[in-house]
């Protein structure tokens, strides 16, 4: 059966501000010093689909951007637009609609756009273990990553270790627990990270959505009647910001996992999301100081910092534990333990009407 690969790259990746802004979010930086993170992952999902396969589902904002990033990768004609944020429910949807609508029946591998992946051959045999029982059976699959550590900001899969079978049967899925209840779910070996890598047949995600949001497949469908016409760029402007914004995993995982329509495939292949400045020592060996620096950067008895510069000296003395980024217009400084927070700066900025900052 045909495959298409469809990465989702509408995300904001506030974490990472000042570098990070809404046209070139998380996705469109080279935060690897090889490439742009949209492009590792474009490259990566080469050895499992055709690149003349693989979609991209942006926002319209970033649209362009992404055009010019991904040139020579992906057709502009497979960068989909959305015109508004509307959760992972409507962006793979609307994925889904492109390709039975334009294109026929086929499997979706479908992958984030900025996560790091350490070992691409371990990670392109598990995909295609995924794509066999996606292909095999009409249920929905997932990646599930091996837990190295009671992590509290992801959400854990459990599932039935006991089957022989590579894909196998998922019971539940877990919200982000507290630290004890992360320690428990990774001594019992029976729990994954949910990794938000979905491989399943469009047509049999497209009836999913019929039974469980009807409503959404509703919106969804107003917009495939209007794929090949002249008005399918204004109906998906119509259309679009009025799809029910929900995730794929609360509208479609969970209620399919109680009924045993969810199969997951461990993996173990070093991913990370990388989610803050406080992880880019997944990125980059620190120095003996347990240091990351980037740019021209002097850090003088300084510990245990990450430490960015754009284009001008950076100089650091006596820190610790910080994260510090120099951008052409703002530098953050930030505790390396309240990375996740800076988050807020961009709400507050946002507040305060400062789009130049945005």
């Amino acid at each position: 059966m045909k495959k298409y690969g469809v990465i989702m790259a509408g995300g904001g990746g506030t974490r990472f501000w000042p570098l990070s802004r809404e046209k070139t979010p998380k996705q469109l930086l080279n935060l690897t010093g090889k490439d742009l993170m949209v492009n590792e992952a474009i490259d990566r999902l080469s050895y499992t689909v055709d690149k003349k396969d693989i979609f991209i589902v942006t926002n319209t904002a970033q649209a362009e951007t992404m055009e010019k990033a991904a040139e020579g990768r992906i057709s502009a004609n497979h960068i989909l637009r959305e015109p508004s944020a509307r959760n992972t429910a409507a962006c793979v949807g609307y994925a889904a609609m492109e390709i039975t609508r334009k294109y026929g029946d086929g499997i979706m591998v479908i992958t984030p756009s900025d996560a790091f992946i350490k070992d691409t051959v371990e990670f392109t045999r598990v995909l295609s273990e995924a794509v066999k029982a996606a292909e095999e059976q009409d249920k929905l699959v997932i990646i599930g990553i091996a837990p190295t550590f009671p992590a509290t900001g992801y959400g854990y899969i459990k599932y039935d270790k006991n089957q022989e079978a590579k894909a196998k049967t998922v019971a539940e899925f877990k919200e982000k627990p507290d630290p004890e209840t992360a320690k428990l779910y990774v001594s019992q070996g029976t729990y994954a990270w949910n990794s938000g890598m979905f491989i399943w047949k469009a047509s049999v995600i497209l009836a999913k959505y019929k039974e469980l949001i009807p409503d959404i497949f509703a919106d969804l469908e107003k917009i495939g009647s209007a794929m090949g016409t002249e008005a399918e760029k204004s109906t998906i402007e119509t259309v679009y910001p009025t799809i029910r914004g929900i995730s794929v995993d609360y509208g479609i995982m969970e209620p399919c996992a109680s009924r045993g329509d969810i199969l997951v495939v461990p993996g173990e292949f070093g991913w990370n999301d990388v989610g803050s400045w406080d992880m880019m020592d997944v990125l980059h060996k620190p120095d003996d100081r347990g240091n990351v620096v980037l740019g021209d950067v002097i850090a003088v008895n300084t510990t245990n910092s990450v430490i960015y510069s754009d284009r001008k000296l950076v100089a650091a003395v006596g820190v610790d534990n910080l994260v510090i980024v120099d951008s052409p217009d703002a530098i953050m400084v930030c505790k390396k333990d309240k990375a996740q927070d800076v988050k807020l700066i961009v709400e507050q900025l946002r507040g305060e009407g400062r789009r130049e900052l945005l």
